[in-house]
Parts: structure tokens; sequence; C-alpha cells
């Protein structure tokens, strides 16, 4: 099979149009894999009902934990990678890939065995009723074993867009996708697999995408391709520190998925008690489109990552800041345009997953638009979290992370809905994202007055 593979010059090549020739295909890669998310909970919502649907979204935090790890370890020795490349260190970016998906997925077949030898514990921690344990395990045994590869499907795209084939990454994303939604389609309604068929379809997908990734990864004429790793005491030992490196430097990433874990986590909690089962499952159609707006929002955010990272090890620092600047217009022209067409179009996209007749559809028709409130200043909290992440600023993207994640989520998820009830359950969201905001402008205005005063110093 002929690569689909670029010439591409990160240091040289005028930005607006570098940064098209990597969004397009990243972009078109993770629609491909949205469109598999809503596919199945498509399936998932007709062929098995809103429970099942409720179900999926207590599982969930598994799937967002393993994304997570690969989107840490991916982003992290991407940045690594990119500054070794800068600097013409070749080898040097090679070992740090082969140990970033190494070492992830060594970690992750651990948490599968514990996972799968203690199912019932891990689904009530998740907030799981007794009504919705069955389906949960369920779909737990189908998606567990397949944790890795969906790690790897995340870590290893990084890896061949900074190779220079953005396209080929995107094709991998395409067929995951389209094996995911045929094989959804005979798992659920031909072979009546119910929700572990659901759950195994979309492992099969992510192992396909993988499988292919990892082909062009192996490949000796590949930019960055596998290397073999020394295990002698001294190559452990800078393993681990290489580890350690590349983790903080993607740890932002990690904890951005497990934002969205908490997200969950305390929506099932709240929903659970404001509105019941049929709340969680209105809340789990919200939360199969969150994700697929942190994919675009992450699609923008990746494409600018290889350049950013690039142009900051070269010191070409014009470049970095143009490429801010295109990022962050490009997605709040995106935001904008997700706001209004989930006003204008809710009552639709309810329907397409659950029956009109459902009383979780009244539920999330009334929530959307609340919810969609949030997807402006989610654009740019992502786009700042992966630009500080790309120019080593860890602790500011950090910061980000956490406050809108965790600390602005749960102080929202737990007041809101005292002062302006069911409402304030779907503004939750909307509100953390939009205080996140705020901080983030502080951090930009903080560091453009210290740029300021650095460069009158050196005036004087």
């Amino acid at each position: 099979m002929k690569e689909l593979k670029d010439s591409i010059d990160f240091g040289k090549e005028d930005i607006p149009s570098l940064f098209r020739r990597m969004l397009y295909p990243t972009l078109l890669g993770m629609l491909f894999s949205a469109v598999f998310i809503i596919t199945d909970g498509i399936f998932v919502g007709h062929g098995l009902g809103s429970d099942a649907l409720a179900a999926i979204n207590i599982v969930a935090p598994l799937f967002l934990f393993s994304t997570g790890i690969g989107l840490m370890f991916g982003m992290g020795a991407s940045i690594v990678a990119s500054i070794h490349l800068s600097a013409n260190k070749y080898k040097s970016a090679r070992i740090n890939m082969t140990q970033a998906l190494g070492i992830s997925s060594l970690f992750l077949l651990i948490c599968t065995i514990i996972v799968l030898s203690f199912p019932d514990e891990v689904l009530y921690i998740f907030g799981c009723s007794d009504r919705l344990l069955t389906l949960g395990k369920d779909y737990m045994y189908g998606f567990v074993p397949f944790l890795t590869t969906n790690a790897l499907i995340c870590s290893a795209g990084f890896f061949v867009r900074l190779s220079g084939a953005p396209r080929y990454a995107m094709f991998c994303s395409v067929v995951s996708a389209i094996i995911n939604i045929i094989f959804d389609y005979l798992f659920i309604f031909v072979f009546k697999w119910g929700m572990f068929g659901a759950a195994f379809a979309t492992g099969i997908g992510t192992l396909l995408g993988v499988v292919l990734m990892l082909f062009f990864l192996s490949k000796q004429k590949s930019v960055l391709h596998f290397v073999p790793i020394k295990m002698s005491r001294k190559s452990l030992r800078l393993t681990l520190r290489n580890t350690m490196y590349i983790c903080n430097l993607g740890f932002s990433s990690f904890l951005c998925e497990l934002a969205i874990a908490s997200m969950m986590l305390c929506g099932n909690y709240v929903f659970m008690r404001e509105m019941g089962e049929d709340g969680v499952a209105a809340f789990s159609i919200a939360c199969y489109f969150f994700p697929i707006i942190f994919m675009l929002y992450n699609s923008i955010s990746q494409s600018a990552q290889p350049i950013i990272s690039y142009n900051y090890g070269a010191n070409l620092t014009q470049r970095v800041n143009e490429t801010l600047r295109v990022a962050l217009r490009t997605a709040l022209v995106c935001g904008g345009t997700l706001i209004a067409i989930t006003i204008c179009f809710d009552s639709y996209i309810v329907s397409m997953f659950i029956s009109s007749s459902a009383p979780a559809h009244a539920i999330a028709t009334h929530g959307f638009p609340l919810f969609a409130l949030g997807f402006i200043p989610f654009a740019v909290n992502i786009i700042s979290i992966g630009y500080f992440q790309s120019i080593e600023q860890i602790r500011n993207a950090t910061i980000i992370t956490i406050l809108r994640g965790f600390v602005f989520m749960i102080i929202c998820f737990v007041l809101l809905p005292l002062f302006l009830g069911k409402p304030g359950v779907w503004l939750a969201v909307p509100v953390s994202e939009l205080l996140t905001f705020f901080c983030v402008l502080a951090l930009y205005r903080r560091r453009r007055r210290y740029k300021a005063n650095i460069e009158s110093s050196l005036t004087v």
C-alpha cells in the first residue's frame, strides 16, 4: 500500500498553510472517530434502550482513563521528540517514542487485570445503581480488554503525524471508525450480543487502527520508528527519567481526560439524585457529545502542537505566537458554530439516540441548550492547555486543567443545583469552563507583562 506521507517543513513553511495541512487530516480523523462514537450511541439507544445508555455513561470513565494515558504519553513524548528533531537528534526522538508506547502499554495491561478482577466494586465506585449493574458489567467485559489499544490509537497518532504523515494517521482513524460501525450493527442487531457486543465492536475497531499505526512506525524509513531499548541498569535509569519527564509534559492531557471522567462521575451522582436513572440517561447523551467537542478542539491543539514545539525548540518565537493565534481563531469559530447547531437542533439531536416518548428525551431536550453554552470558553481553555504544554510551561497547563476539570467543576455541581434547581445541574459544566476562561486570560496577561519586562531590561 502506498504511504500517505507528506513533505512538511515545520520551521519554514507559511504558518496558516502549515496549520491547515496538519489540521485537515487530523480533524477528519477525529470526525470519523466522533461518527463512530455517535453511531455507537444511536445503536445502543435504539437497540438496547435508555438504561443501556446510562450504563455506558457509568463505565465511560474507564474509557477516558485509558484515553488520558494515551494522550499523556503521546503528547509528552511528541513534544520531546519535536524538540529533538529540531536539533537533528533523530535517535533520541526514536528512543523517546519507543519508551512512551512500551511503558504506557505495560501500565494499562496491569490496570486491565485489576479492573476485571473487581468489576462490581469498580461500578459501584462509579455511581452505578443495582438496576444498571448487569448492563454495566456486560459492557465492561467487552471493552476493558482493549484499554491498551484504546490508548495506543491516541498516542501512536502523535508520532505518525510528527513523522510527516498526518493523512496516514487520518486513514487509520477512518478504518477504525468504519470497522466499529459495521461490527456495532452486526453484534447488536444481528447477533443480539447486547452490551457486550457494543463494547466488543469498539475494541475491534481500535485494535485494527493500532495495528496499522504500529506497522507504519515499525518501518525503518519512517522519521520516527521503533528502536531497541537496552536493558542495562544505566539504560533503565535513563528510561525512568525520560518517562517521568514525558509524563510531566503530558500530564495536563491526562488531566483533561480525567476532567471529563470527573464531569461524568459528578454528573452521574447529581443527575441520579435529582432526576433518577432517566436523568442519567439524558446526561449520557450530553456526555456522548462532550468528548466529541473535546476531540474537535483537541485536533486543533494536536495540529498546532508539532508546529509550536518545533519552532519553540528552534527559538522562532514569532512563528510560535502566530500558530497560537491561528489555532485560537479556528477554535472560536468552531465553538460558535457548535453552540448554534446545538440550540437550533437540540430535539433532533436527542431523538438520534432515544425515542421521543422516553422520559429521558424531554429532560435532555430542555438541558442541552444550557449545556452547550460552555463550548466557546471550552475551546479557548483546551487550546491554551496545549499551547502551554508545547512550550514546556507545564505549571500553567496544569493549573488550567485542575481548575476547569476539578475545582470549578465540583464546586458548580454542588452549588448551582441548590440555587437554580435542575437547570443548575446542566449549567455546572458551562459555568466551570467560563470561570477557567477568565483565569486563562489572566495567565496570558501575566505572561505578556513578563515578556515586556524582559525585553525592556535588555534594551536598557
